[in-house]
């Protein structure tokens, strides 16, 4: 579960990217959630 909403955020955060609107740091702050849980992950142990 929670693999997939770090994916889910790292897949928003990339189309904040890409588009032209983007809502400032939120964008960011989603990257920062995301990376933060898959690290999360890795430090327990986990597969991804």
């Amino acid at each position: 579960m929670l693999s997939t909403i770090a994916i889910l955020l790292l897949i928003l955060w990339g189309v904040g990217l890409l588009s032209a609107y983007t809502l400032g740091g939120f964008i960011h702050i989603l990257l920062i959630i995301a990376i933060g849980i898959l690290i999360a992950r890795m430090i327990q142990g986990r597969r991804l």
